[in-house]
């Protein structure tokens, strides 16, 4: 078996494109963490749909524009941000790196790039924090242990975390083969370090000889009420990440949450799903601006940012490739990652001449 690269100590200047970091990143990680990292669910269709479906929209281009006093600046929550490219909830970042989320927040800091916290970070929620100089939001699995996930709740707040990115699409794992094959299991001194001490969920077999259905597991299962149970715990914004349809991102609006991801989780959880850039104009037509609506998987370009925005998203989230730069050259890689991404979209607003994010409309794109 191959032994993983070290992580380089300064970045490249072949890599011209965040796609170079992909094959750098395989050579410093173990077969079992690539395959968690980089897999999808079953055939992995969806997962390649999701960087496939941004490649068929093309841009119009428009010339002579005034481009005086252009910027990407955005304001959600109340919150400001110089961008609209964030750092995704990823779980178990000391796969890619011995430093982790916490070289993951140096690099966002560094690249004024807002952080979403994974559940399942492998470094705690409050040390995260501390090393962060950025809004950071906490990604949340309502626990089928639900006072220690209020606990949870408690937690990210006094910490200062500044939003939570409720994960709604995933009650169960997809059947991830890619993990399978490779043997997966994580790794001795790499944990869900924010879980510990949860009571565990029995689990006795479903009746009826049944696998899944009629089991502990989904009865304890979020639904629509724990939103609003939610909502009693906090007075933080609540975004739901895993919306894929119209109707469920009308409810969303209906029953108040702050703000929407659409997401199929990276094509991890069910594989012959849409892309998400595929379902993003319906889901913006029926919320019509009045919450924000964010989008992630399949974003590779700045180019693909601006596809995102002219649909109607007005930011976008970044997985695997910034834990491919973090492997590849811990908290630089991902903020080369980041600027990589940035650079490209201040180009392509440029080129067609859109000066601040409120241009990007539907008439940039074909």
């Amino acid at each position: 078996m191959d032994v993983p690269l070290p992580p380089l100590t300064q970045i490249p200047p072949s890599i011209a494109a965040v796609s170079d970091y992909e094959p750098l990143a395989r050579q410093r990680m173990s077969v079992q963490a690539w395959a968690y990292i980089a897999g999808g669910a079953a055939d992995e269709l969806t997962l390649a749909e999701n960087q496939a479906a941004f490649q068929r929209i093309r841009l119009r281009t428009r010339v002579l524009a005034d481009l005086s006093g252009g910027n990407t600046r955005l304001q959600l929550f109340g919150q400001a941000f110089v961008h609209p490219i964030f750092l995704a909830p990823v779980a178990y970042q000391r796969l890619a790196h011995a430093d982790g989320e916490l070289a993951t927040a140096l690099a966002a800091s560094a690249v004024q790039a807002g952080m979403v916290l994974s559940t399942q970070s492998s470094v705690t929620l409050e040390a995260v924090a501390e090393q962060a100089d950025n809004p950071l939001w906490f990604q949340l699995y309502i626990q089928p242990d639900r006072a220690f996930t209020e606990a949870l709740v408690k937690r990210a707040e006094a910490a200062g975390y500044q939003a939570l990115v409720l994960t709604v699409d995933a009650p169960v794992n997809g059947m991830r083969n890619r993990e399978q094959r490779a043997g997966f299991s994580l790794p001795q001194g790499i944990e869900a370090v924010n879980l510990r001490g949860m009571q565990p969920l029995h689990e006795p077999a479903p009746p009826s000889g049944g696998l899944l259905l009629g089991g502990a597991l989904l009865a304890a299962a979020p639904t629509w009420a724990d939103v609003q149970w939610l909502r009693s715990l906090t007075r933080l914004p609540i975004l739901l990440k895993g919306v894929m349809s119209a109707e469920d991102a009308q409810r969303a609006v209906a029953e108040g949450v702050d703000g929407i991801i659409v997401s199929n989780h990276g094509g991890r959880t069910l594989d012959g799903q849409p892309a998400t850039i595929e379902v993003l104009g319906e889901i913006a037509a029926v919320v019509q601006r009045r919450i924000p609506l964010l989008l992630d998987g399949g974003v590779r370009r700045g180019t693909d940012v601006f596809k995102a925005m002219a649909l109607g998203a007005d930011a976008v989230l970044l997985g695997r490739p910034y834990v491919y730069g973090l492997a590849t050259a811990g908290a630089s890689g991902v903020a080369h990652v980041v600027q990589l991404l940035r650079a490209e979209l201040e180009v392509t607003m440029a080129l067609t001449g859109c000066r601040d994010l409120a241009s990007i409309t539907g008439a940039c794109i074909r």
